[in-house]
């Protein structure tokens, strides 16, 4: 889309998330057995056909450039444009670089890459949401409506406790942004994407930047929206904003609903990750795979029910794994039992271990690890 750039905001590690973010940023935590959290708003970028996109790193970025690399597997590998990391730090300072404390200060900090930017539009989303949304029509919402921000957001509730809340007018607009919200009846739930102009991009940041305020949500969403016509889109389809161990894992499990699958994995609107070629899975006539989502390059001889296995898996004879999430690689070895566990990527399982958790609480077992 000519008129349009995207921004990405990676978020730094949140301990919510134990384990998964160990190693890595909460944008690069494997999710629905071959992709990374980040590929789908990169996806719904591309696929309204934004060409021009800036990530904005944030704390323990290596895992995610290795993942986005140059770009090429989201056709953003160009020679004008396409796919631009963006340094994770404010500013320089005598005991060394700072992060940035909000996204004002991020965005203050990569002025010159905003000054640069072709389209007349931007929008900015959080790594952290998986949803297919045709970001071409938000757009063309924001043109008619005459909005100076367009806020994506939801009527479903049941999402992470700390998100912004809107309360709207019967014209759709914004009248409060609330955060901390204990009881949301009657709101919409931000789901963090915003369109607005490129110009009026600019005179936020300087204007922030200029009173030292560096949360977008605070600075602008609270503080303005009295003065700024914030309009909403009020999206009623899948998304779920994975900032919690137990979010990451229910809303994994959600993807053996083939409804929800359907959703996500829209045909016309495909999500795009790295590429990386294995062979076909090989189930064995004596094991057994049931209600399972598998990946590419699996090998299944024992039992697996109701679970997510990503490439590369392994599952033994004798070996019995039920409402697990399997990672890249993991291994898990002759008659060993694992019963609601996340094993992240090269995990072992010892032959004969048995591994416990509780779908409100998942045992986790870190990267490389073996049991």
């Amino acid at each position: 889309m000519k008129g349009l750039h995207g921004i990405i905001f990676s978020h730094e590690n949140r301990n919510d998330l134990r384990e998964l973010t160990t190693q890595r940023m909460p944008a690069s935590v494997p999710f629905a057995g071959r992709y990374r959290i980040i590929d789908f708003i990169l996806s719904d970028m591309v696929n309204a056909g934004i060409t021009d996109v800036g990530v904005v790193l944030h704390g323990n970025y290596q895992s995610l450039l290795d993942h986005l690399g140059s770009g090429k597997d989201w056709d953003l590998s160009r020679s004008h444009g396409g796919l631009r990391l963006l340094p994770p730090f404010f500013y320089q300072t005598a005991g060394g670089a700072r992060e940035f404390r909000g996204k004002m200060e991020a965005l203050a900090g990569v002025r010159s890459y905003l000054e640069g930017i072709r389209q007349s539009h931007v929008v900015l989303a959080d790594s952290d949401l998986i949803i297919n949304i045709p970001l071409q029509d938000v757009f063309q919402a924001h043109l008619d409506s005459g909005a100076d921000i367009t806020a994506v957001c939801t009527g479903d509730l049941t999402g992470p406790a700390d998100v912004t809340y809107f309360r709207l007018n019967d014209q759709g607009r914004v009248t409060e942004s609330l955060y901390p919200l204990n009881n949301p009846a009657g709101c919409h739930r931000s789901l963090e994407i915003y369109i607005l102009s490129k110009q009026k991009l600019l005179e936020l940041v300087d204007e922030c930047m200029s009173h030292d305020q560096v949360s977008f949500r605070s600075a602008v969403l609270q503080a303005k929206a009295g003065s700024l016509h914030i309009q909403s889109y009020v999206w009623d389809g899948y998304a779920a904003q994975i900032r919690t161990l137990r979010g990451y894992y229910l809303r994994s499990m959600e993807l053996l609903d083939p409804a929800i699958r359907r959703e996500i994995f829209h045909p016309q609107r495909p999500i795009h990750t790295k590429e990386r070629n294995d062979a076909s899975t090989y189930i064995d006539p004596a094991g057994t795979c049931c209600n399972c989502l598998v990946a590419d390059g699996c090998t299944i001889e024992g039992t697996v029910e109701n679970s997510i296995l990503f490439r590369g898996v392994s599952v033994a004879k004798g070996a019995e794994v039920k409402n697990c999430i399997l990672m890249q690689d993991v291994v898990i070895s002759r008659d060993a039992v694992c019963h609601y566990v996340i094993a992240d990527k090269n995990v072992q399982i010892m032959d004969s271990r048995t591994l416990m958790g509780h779908d409100q609480y998942p045992m986790v077992i870190a990267k490389d690890s073996k049991v």
